[in-house]
């Protein structure tokens, strides 16, 4: 397992808030590991578990300390950015968990469809798919 990335945290000032944002719209599974302000997170089949490969990798939501990032302001650490199917659909359903637009929608030739939302608490992550928005798959039109 060389230099691979096998853990991702999220930075949450209100943790229950993202811990219900992030399970309506990836699904992912939460467990607080006893008192302490951190909460492991299972994003699902196909994840590195500690000891086996997979193809995605599983987090961790902490409490923030200190002040969380401002609307427009630089991204301070690393995005995480989420293979979905679909990302128009999970754009639309960040928002109306109360999301805001960072980045909207837009076709990459040759890379996929990628969007960035900004959590309720402010945090940037994108998520991309393969399929264009006129249905074509990179991955499958690649020689």
């Amino acid at each position: 397992m060389a230099n691979l990335v096998v853990h991702f945290e999220i930075h949450a000032s209100r943790p229950q808030q993202l811990v219900d944002f992030y399970t309506a719209l990836f699904g992912w599974t939460f467990t607080r590991f006893g008192e302490l302000d951190y909460w492991s997170i299972d994003t699902g089949d196909g994840s590195i578990q500690v000891g086996s490969a997979g193809q995605g990798i599983n987090g961790g939501l902490t409490q923030r300390r200190g002040p969380g990032p401002q609307p427009g302001g630089p991204v301070s650490g690393a995005n995480l950015v989420v293979g979905v199917d679909d990302v128009d659909a999970v754009f639309t359903r960040g928002l109306d968990l109360g999301a805001s637009e960072a980045l909207a929608p837009d076709d990459l030739p040759g890379v996929g469809r990628l969007a960035y939302l900004s959590d309720p608490d402010g945090n940037v992550f994108g998520f991309i798919s393969p399929v264009l928005s006129d249905g074509t798959n990179v991955m499958e039109a690649r020689p």
